[in-house]
């Protein structure tokens, strides 16, 4: 069975543009769905003329995600949001949207269906981001049984929402606050390798019905992955931990915000590790050797690094 046609919904954002460039380099024509089509525009280059065609498709919305996925042999779906605000909820993105896709899959006669989830996705989480990304792994799996899951510890890479996020609050704030202690375990997964990943069981067969856990080489707690950025960025800022009481009381007024730092839903997360389970399938099942932190971060931390590209690099001459 080969693929030649991928719809990918969420086709812009930070996953999706290392997949659709994967993809393109594969001569795989991708219809590259998203709420604003201007977005994904950036996208074109990476295939060859009417390749890479961006189209407006909201996952919500039922008539947009039929038209985007008529004719696909194959659909990716990697949409999801970080906290609620305005429109976006956690139950219509997660939950339902997952469903749909599954069920006009089966309906459109789509081959391979492959869904980005979430590690720690669990439908008895008090955290309304985990509960929901479990319902919809569940949905969809409900419509399209053959659909691959995939679920990435936090990931990181140039466009990252966890390194970039503290990388700034160390170079704008005189303190930080290590939440429930700083203990939290996590598994970063460089984006590259969860693009793989999600490459490898789209194109190849043999993994229908399968869940795989994405997670990076190496585990840390909260409190490692701090120091390790103010070690990178030449900064030193104290830490002082924050009880879980006083962090959702804070996180109730960032939540007023219009991209808030923090939420009380994030203060629910925060308080289970972020780490594979072991023996479950992985990066190393796939054949995909997993990238370190160490060999990435340096790489994209220039304009929060005390001294700027020049700490890096030293001076350059002008001759």
């Amino acid at each position: 069975m080969r693929i030649r046609r991928v719809t990918v919904f969420g086709a812009s954002g930070f996953i999706g543009r290392y997949v659709v460039k994967r993809l393109g380099q594969r001569g795989i024509i991708v219809a590259a769905a998203g709420r604003d089509p201007d977005r994904a525009g950036v996208l074109r280059p990476m295939g060859d003329v009417g390749q890479i065609a961006p189209i407006r498709a909201d996952v919500t919305n039922e008539a947009e995600v039929r038209a985007a996925m008529t004719g696909a042999d194959a659909v990716v779906n990697l949409v999801g949001i970080l906290h609620e605000s305005g429109g976006q909820a956690f139950e219509p993105v997660h939950r339902d949207a997952p469903a749909r896709l599954g069920r006009l899959a089966a309906e459109l006669g789509v081959r391979r269906v492959v869904h980005v989830s979430a590690l720690g996705a669990d439908p008895g989480s008090s955290a309304a981001y985990a509960r929901t990304k479990a319902e919809g792994e569940s949905s969809l799996r409900h419509a399209f049984p053959a659909a691959v899951v995939h679920r990435p510890s936090v990931v990181f890479g140039p466009e990252d929402q966890f390194f970039n996020r503290f990388a700034a609050m160390i170079r704008d704030f005189p303190i930080l606050p290590l939440i429930g202690g700083g203990h939290t375990r996590f598994q970063p997964v460089y984006v590259g390798d969860v693009a793989d990943a999600i490459v490898k069981t789209l194109l190849e067969p043999g993994h229908d019905g399968r869940t795989y856990q994405l997670g990076g080489p190496r585990v840390y707690t909260f409190r490692e992955l701090l120091e390790l950025l103010q070690r990178e960025l030449g900064r030193r800022r104290p830490m002082i931990s924050a009880p879980w009481g006083i962090a959702k009381l804070k996180a109730r007024f960032f939540e007023l915000l219009p991209n808030p730092p923090l939420t009380r839903d994030q203060v629910e997360l925060l308080k289970h590790d972020n780490v594979v389970d072991r023996g479950a399938p992985g990066l190393a099942e796939l054949g995909i050797e997993a990238t370190a932190v160490e060999v990435i971060l340096p790489t994209y931390m220039d304009r929060f690094r005390k001294g700027g590209w020049f700490t890096r690099y030293g001076s350059v001459k002008v001759s």
